[in-house]
């Protein structure tokens, strides 16, 4: 619709008086926000200091347990996400096409190794900022056990981790089910 004059008097009038009866107050001043930082409120930043500390001597002191711990197949594809993660975004890391920015491979460690190299390995990626990680774990089979044992326990520590917003098996070209894309929460942000 366009117009072809500039409202009158009346018109102006009861477009106003319009807003009052819907309950439309005005502004209290009619300047943009021209992005000042605000005050900051120095108890919510020292709050906050204080759940990071304590979220760090956490990590620090090891996230992972060897709690009950469900033994997975050789080829089994893995898959774990957070309830509100967004479903594109989880689409996209099981198809490969959030591009991992480090990896880590437990071939060859013991269980104790594989746990302090993975902790570690996600501290720092945390720490860098990093969005998507590798992790090779590998197939193999434990020595006295019917089942892979890094695998499994890869599973279990990263479903613990805090960090951890999604993982699921890699592509074939980057390691298939013997490999996991781990999708992390960025500090400060939510994903």
């Amino acid at each position: 619709m366009s117009r072809d004059h500039p409202p009158d008097e009346d018109e102006i009038s009861a477009f106003r008086q319009a807003l009052r009866d819907a309950g439309v107050r005005p502004i209290a001043s009619n300047r943009a926000d021209p992005g000042r930082r605000r005050r900051r409120d120095h108890a919510a930043a020292e709050r906050r200091a204080a759940a990071t500390t304590a979220t760090d001597d956490l990590a620090a002191a090891g996230r992972t347990s060897d709690g009950r711990v469900e033994p997975v197949r050789p080829s089994e594809f893995l898959d774990f996400a957070l309830p509100d993660l967004p479903w594109r975004t989880r689409q996209q890391l099981k198809r490969g096409r959030i591009g991992w920015e480090a990896g880590l491979d437990l071939h060859g460690h013991t269980l104790e190794e594989a746990r302090a190299e993975l902790e570690a390995f996600l501290l720092d990626a945390v720490a860098r900022r990093r969005r998507c990680v590798l992790v090779v774990h590998g197939k193999a089979w434990g020595t006295t056990s019917d089942y892979p044992v890094i695998k499994s326990h890869v599973n279990a520590w990263l479903r613990e981790w805090p960090s951890v917003l999604a993982f699921c098996s890699a592509t074939a070209i980057d390691g298939g089910t013997g490999a996991i894309y781990v999708l992390l929460r960025r500090r400060g942000s939510w994903a």
